[in-house]
């Protein structure tokens, strides 16, 4: 199974991504989209308090996002 990382551009940020090519799908970071989007300084609470406030999006992300383990910044996954 080849997965290949890499980074993304959009609007001069980065958004870290995923090739998974056995299942020919790409994954994103929504931390990273929505830290895009918002310019939030910390887009894991803002991703918490919107999954808080609506509990639609909650079981949407938590049944259709699946964890990816991406590198961060630091090198950590």
């Amino acid at each position: 199974m080849e997965k290949q990382e890499s980074i993304k551009i959009f609007e001069e940020k980065r958004i870290r991504t995923l090739w998974d090519e056995e299942q020919e799908k790409w994954y994103f970071s929504v931390v990273d989209v929505i830290q895009v989007l918002t310019d939030s300084v910390n887009p894991t609470d803002y991703l918490k308090k919107m999954r808080k406030r609506d509990p639609e999006l909650g079981k949407f992300l938590g049944t259709n996002c699946p964890q990816v383990a991406m590198m961060t910044e630091t090198g950590n996954r």
